[in-house]
């Protein structure tokens, strides 16, 4: 018996609601912390955070769909649960590094880009 669309169903459910939660989350909170880093520009904040977004979804989202072509073939519930849980702990890890190394930029090249 062959798994792979139940897998695809179930990954892409927890994927996407990971995603578009974290990214909600971090949209939010992100907005006051570009606001410390440029206190005279709220426009520009807007506008970086937006941008930070839209490059979030869209590199998470063609990730997670990229990563369909690479399963084997599922034939147990076993491998079913397996497989499923390595594909999205390496979405949320993927998400993490680019959390920080959003951080790390913004935190050391914002000054740069306003002048």
């Amino acid at each position: 018996m062959n798994l792979n669309i139940t897998g695809y169903l179930i990954y892409l459910s927890i994927t996407i609601f990971i995603i578009f939660r974290v990214g909600k989350i971090c949209y939010k909170n992100g907005n006051i912390y570009v606001r410390e880093l440029i206190p005279d520009h709220v426009e520009i904040c807007q506008k970086i955070n937006q941008v930070l977004l839209l490059a979030y979804y869209l590199l998470n989202s063609g990730y997670c769909a990229m990563t369909l072509v690479s399963w084997q073939k599922i034939t147990s519930s076993t491998q079913l649960i397996e497989t499923i849980g390595i594909k999205t702990a390496i979405i949320i890890f993927i998400i993490s590094i680019l959390h920080y190394l959003n951080i790390i930029i913004l935190t050391k090249y914002i000054q740069k880009l306003i002048k």
